[in-house]
C-alpha cells in the first residue's frame, strides 16, 4: 500500500460509515483509523494508499457522502511524527478490536 495519508473529518459516525464505504469502494484504499469527538458528532477517518488513489478516495466521499466534511487534507510522504500520531490512534482501535474479540468468545 502507498504511503499517502487521507484525512476526511464528517458530522456523524454514520456519515463516517457511509463515507469510508465509499472511499473504499472507489479506490485502492485502506482504512488505517478513525477518531470520534464530541461523542461521536464529529468523526476523523483516515486512509491510506498511492496519493492518487487517496485523492480520488478523498474527492469521491466529498462529493457522494450523506454529509458534507468539514474538512478533507491529503498527506503525500508524511513526516514521521505524523506517522507516529496516526499509529498511536490505530493501535487504540486495535486494542478496543481485540477486547471485543475476547468479549465476545
Amino acid at each position: 500500500m502507498g504511503n499517502a495519508y487521507g484525512f476526511f473529518e464528517i458530522p456523524s459516525t454514520t456519515a463516517a460509515i457511509s463515507a469510508l464505504d465509499i472511499m473504499c469502494k472507489t479506490a485502492n484504499v485502506e482504512f488505517v483509523t478513525w477518531e470520534k469527538k464530541l461523542g461521536g458528532r464529529l468523526v476523523t477517518v483516515i486512509i491510506r494508499g498511492d496519493v492518487s488513489d487517496v485523492k480520488q478516495a478523498i474527492e469521491a466521499a466529498s462529493q457522494k457522502a450523506i454529509k458534507k466534511p468539514a474538512a478533507t487534507v491529503v498527506i503525500a510522504n508524511p513526516h514521521e511524527e505524523v506517522i507516529k500520531l496516526v499509529k498511536k490512534s490505530a493501535s487504540r482501535l486495535t486494542n478496543i478490536s481485540t477486547a471485543w474479540n475476547d468479549e465476545m468468545e
